[in-house]
């Protein structure tokens, strides 16, 4: 197993005034996007007292007796919003299911709303315990901070990929987005074959930003080496990741890569990914500047949801 030769990006040029500051950005970006679709990412601008609340908030959660966590099971939800007990997502075809526990929670959204009523995919109001009364509160600041960043990151991609920064604005527009709390158990002493803290996957979404605490367990396919190499916890920094969804919209130019997690540590692992998943409506077709002179789309256009849709059909169907 390889350490990780993962790249770290300050972003604080993003917030810059002055063009250049931003595409020096932008071209660390891409050649991360292009070469690993896995990075770091440093002065993101979110306070580490809310960062330190929210794994906090997750602990306490997941420390609740199961009929609490019940209480808000996500069977109970009809827009995937809840607790999800362990062992109820295969993500890795054919192994056993994930040794994780979650928590999803959304943009919170009325049951009367024209966007419910519609049948929006993964749309619609947060179920929240009732014995942790900060909860809530912690997890919808981190939310907003958290989407903050990530359209800032989208617009930084745009200006990665040669396009002006406001092309993906159609998509950052009521732009739907899921925070996840995860807990791993420590891996078994003598675990199922196959059986792992989360099976290898690629993302669904257009990009996931994800905290983790320091058990380390994260890791990630190098398919110039042909191995997987570990993604440990840096200090004050995210990882950042393309999802399947960026990867089709660049016609594979930016790489969804493989990823998993073995909870090694003999520790209790917690995590925080954050899925960017973009206005459900908007439509997704190849970027122009991703085609070669003669090449060709891979991909139809889709809409943000249908692609949604049908990866979540792949995963609990």
């Amino acid at each position: 197993m390889s350490t990780s030769a993962l790249p770290i990006i300050d972003i604080s040029g993003l917030r810059s005034h002055d063009p250049v500051d931003q595409h020096l950005v932008a071209e660390q970006l891409r050649q991360a996007c292009e070469q690993r679709g896995f990075f770091y990412i440093t002065g993101h601008g979110i306070d580490p007292a809310l960062i330190s609340s929210l794994f906090a908030a997750s602990q306490r959660f997941f420390d609740l007796p199961m009929t609490e966590k019940l209480a808000v099971d996500k069977k109970l939800s009809r827009c995937n919003r809840g607790y999800e007990p362990l062992r109820a997502q295969t993500l890795e075809s054919g192994a056993p299911p994930d040794l994780k526990e979650s928590f999803y929670a959304g943009a919170e959204v009325a049951a009367n709303d024209a966007r419910v009523l519609a049948g929006r995919f993964n749309t619609g109001p947060n179920q929240w315990p009732e014995t942790l009364p900060d909860f809530r509160a912690v997890m919808q600041n981190y939310y907003q901070a958290a989407y903050g960043l990530g359209a800032t990151i989208v617009r930084g991609l745009a200006l990665s990929l040669g396009v002006p920064v406001s092309h993906f604005d159609g998509y950052l527009k009521e732009a739907a987005a899921t925070l996840r709390l995860l807990h791993y158990p420590p891996q078994p002493a003598n675990p199922e074959p196959g059986e792992k803290g989360c099976g290898e996957h690629t993302d669904f979404g257009g990009v996931t930003l994800l905290l983790q605490d320091e058990a380390g367990g994260l890791q990630v396919w190098d398919k110039d080496l042909g191995s997987w190499i570990d993604a440990p916890p840096v200090p004050g920094a995210f990882v950042v990741n393309i999802g399947d969804l960026f990867a089709r919209w660049t016609n594979d130019r930016y790489v969804s890569t493989l990823h998993r997690v073995i909870n090694v540590s003999g520790r209790e692992r917690y995590s925080v990914p954050f899925f960017f998943t973009g206005n459900p409506l908007h439509k997704v077709e190849c970027i122009p500047t991703c085609l070669d002179e003669g090449e060709l789309p891979r991909y139809p256009a889709v809409t943000v949801e249908q692609h949604q849709i049908e990866c979540y059909r792949r995963t609990y169907g």
